[in-house]
């Protein structure tokens, strides 16, 4: 008579996380409150320090101040020859130009490449796929001699059109992660009722992908956000100028900065950010965990 041995499965966690799960608990979200606390301490003191005079905002490293004043944030936005009103108008035209033709130009290319049969389709994918390997920086040399040679220099061209072009590959690889999840059955259905490739695009495919879609508007408004080389690249008239090139305004080579305005300003410029964030964030967190990442 044999006999057979049942393996038992090794234990996951140890033998004092399972009799002390409570214990365990307090323990990770203690870690997890300190590691916050390290990661968001430099946001917290640059919007502490915005509310200190300029003479005590190197004074410590604490957080709390007994002399609380708003007149960084009155001089800062009143700062430069236009104020900072003109410059956050810039750089929201510059940032809603710059979705609009992301959201255009990457969803039509992806769904190209995940719908379509056309010569030297995964050749010129990764080809697309390789240009995410190229630093910018390696562009922008001749970037900026076509700029000029079509007299777009002091213009918003050189940052907005691009965007049309479908040169973000890594949004397009976004899109087209996703638009290969959705079943073809629905193509074939949209088909049989008259659809064309456009009716498909327009009314099954973008209505679905609204998670990916969501994903890509925030990255590219993080991205136009908070670009300080493009338009410090390509814009000079000082009306044209957006947020971060404007902030350089406080900071003075003859050592004679406004660091309480700068940090003002800061401060406001990541507002629009966070709103963005919190009425997207669904879409952003969904996207993210159902398709791109794959």
């Amino acid at each position: 008579m044999t006999t057979t041995s049942i393996r038992m499965p090794r234990r996951i966690f140890p033998t004092t996380v399972v009799k002390h799960p409570v214990l365990f608990g307090i323990v990770r979200h203690t870690l997890l409150v300190c590691l916050l606390v390290v990661l968001l301490y430099p946001l917290l003191w640059m919007v502490a320090a915005s509310f200190r005079p300029n003479n005590e905002i190197f004074n410590g490293l604490g957080l709390f101040t007994g002399n609380f004043t708003l007149d960084n944030y009155v001089n800062g936005w009143g700062a430069g020859q236009l104020g900072f009103s003109q410059y956050f108008l810039n750089s929201f035209l510059v940032t809603a130009l710059s979705i609009v033709g992301n959201l255009i130009s990457c969803s039509l290319t992806a769904y190209a490449f995940a719908r379509l049969e056309f010569p030297f389709k995964r050749t010129l994918f990764a080809i697309l796929l390789g240009t995410m390997l190229l630093p910018y920086h390696v562009t922008l040399v001749p970037q900026y001699i076509l700029f000029n040679e079509l007299d777009w220099i002091n213009t918003y061209l050189p940052l907005v059109v691009p965007k049309f072009l479908g040169t973000e590959a890594f949004f397009i690889f976004l899109m087209v992660q996703f638009i290969r999840t959705l079943p073809r059955e629905l193509d074939e259905s949209a088909r049989l009722d008259g659809a064309g490739h456009f009716g498909i695009f327009a009314r099954i495919i973008m209505p679905l992908a609204l998670p990916a879609i969501g994903t890509t508007a925030m990255f590219t408004f993080i991205a136009s956000w908070n670009d300080f080389l493009g338009p410090l690249l390509y814009v000079n008239r000082a009306d044209l100028q957006t947020v971060p090139l404007a902030l350089q305004t406080f900071l003075d080579s003859t050592g004679e900065n406004a660091f309480g305005e700068l940090f003002a300003m800061s401060t406001l410029s990541l507002a629009p950010i966070v709103g963005f964030f919190i009425v997207s964030q669904r879409l952003l967190i969904e996207g993210i965990a159902t398709t791109g990442m794959k």
